[in-house]
């Protein structure tokens, strides 16, 4: 009998393998599985590093047939000292029922392609259904998988605005992808806002939002962060990915342990708008609270693997001698 074989799948292969709408769908096959208790999600294991401005973060979950583990870091220093990304991991999947490593994936791109995908879901299910403008308060490398998903979900009719702190890397990102360089304000009064920062700081006030703006908050994701003014919170439907992924480390953390935020005042999760367990007003103000979930990560690999294995893509190793 011949070895089974384990197959490695770099950024570049995956970046050929990967399209968005199959992103979307699979990161929404992730949140639904979630609220149906069909799937296994044991809570994300921090491992701060603050002598080194950082932290790794392990996200295993089980679904359907299949298992897998991310372990992935966050070090925002990364680019100005070392010239790597701020994040960057890898991903094992395995088969549940035989523990065997099916595959390892690079989970940089991985990571990117769900978040954008997680954003897009959420805008499909509580934005208004035909946005004429999607605003970005953060112009890094996650704008432009923010800005995929919403053209996978709506297509390419909406104007995407620009915004950073740094005028220079939005007004590039602009010239890259199509669409303006505005500030922090007029980017917050679109129709559908994303945040991608790691701001502590709210960085985008309520009276800058229109009434029936749908607002993904993506950047906070680690206690302490914050990117929304409390009062947005406040006065919108609130939905989290999980509760004590959310509590601890997600957009509602600050205001819920400072009493300015209650559990009861949120709309649910998103996951359960998805499987008609929650509901929402999309013609109302919004909130979907990201903090990334191992089952997103697990529903896209494992799109991912089958599509490598019907294209013949990747390396085969033997990595365990079974």
């Amino acid at each position: 009998m011949s070895a089974r074989r384990t197959r490695i799948l770099s950024r570049t292969q995956i970046a050929d393998l990967a399209e968005m709408r199959d992103a979307v769908d699979a990161v929404a096959e992730a949140f639904e599985a979630q609220a149906k208790g069909t799937a296994q999600m044991p809570p994300k294991v921090y491992l701060d590093l603050p002598e080194h401005e950082g932290d790794f973060r392990a996200m295993p979950a089980s679904m359907d047939g299949a298992a897998g583990v991310k372990w992935v870091n966050s070090h925002p220093a990364n680019p100005a000292r070392f010239g790597l990304p701020s994040v960057m991991g890898v991903y094992i999947l395995s088969d549940p029922a035989t523990a065997f490593p099916e595959a390892i994936l690079d989970a940089t791109l991985l990571t990117a392609l769900r978040t954008g995908a997680a954003a897009g879901v959420a805008s499909r299910a509580l934005a208004i259904e035909d946005p004429k403008t999607v605003g970005f308060v953060g112009s890094g490398v996650q704008a432009r998988f923010l800005l995929d998903a919403h053209q996978a979900v709506f297509g390419d009719g909406f104007e995407a605005l620009f915004s950073d702190l740094d005028e220079a890397r939005a007004e590039s990102l602009a010239k890259a992808l199509g669409g303006r360089a505005v500030s922090v304000e007029e980017a917050s009064g679109a129709d559908i806002v994303c945040t991608s920062t790691p701001s502590r700081t709210p960085v985008v006030q309520r009276a800058w939002l229109v009434d029936h703006a749908h607002v993904n908050a993506m950047g906070a994701d680690a206690e302490g962060k914050q990117e929304l003014e409390s009062a947005i919170l406040k006065d919108a439907q609130v939905f989290i990915d999980e509760r004590e992924q959310a509590t601890h480390s997600g957009e509602i953390n600050v205001p819920l342990h400072a009493g300015e935020l209650a559990e009861e005042d949120l709309g649910g999760t998103l996951g359960q708008v998805l499987t008609g367990a929650a509901s929402a007003d999309r013609n109302g103000l919004t909130v979907f609270d990201s903090t990334g979930l191992a089952l997103q990560d697990l529903a896209l690999a494992r799109r991912l693997l089958a599509k490598a294995r019907e294209l013949s893509v990747g390396t085969l190793v033997d990595l365990v001698g079974a």
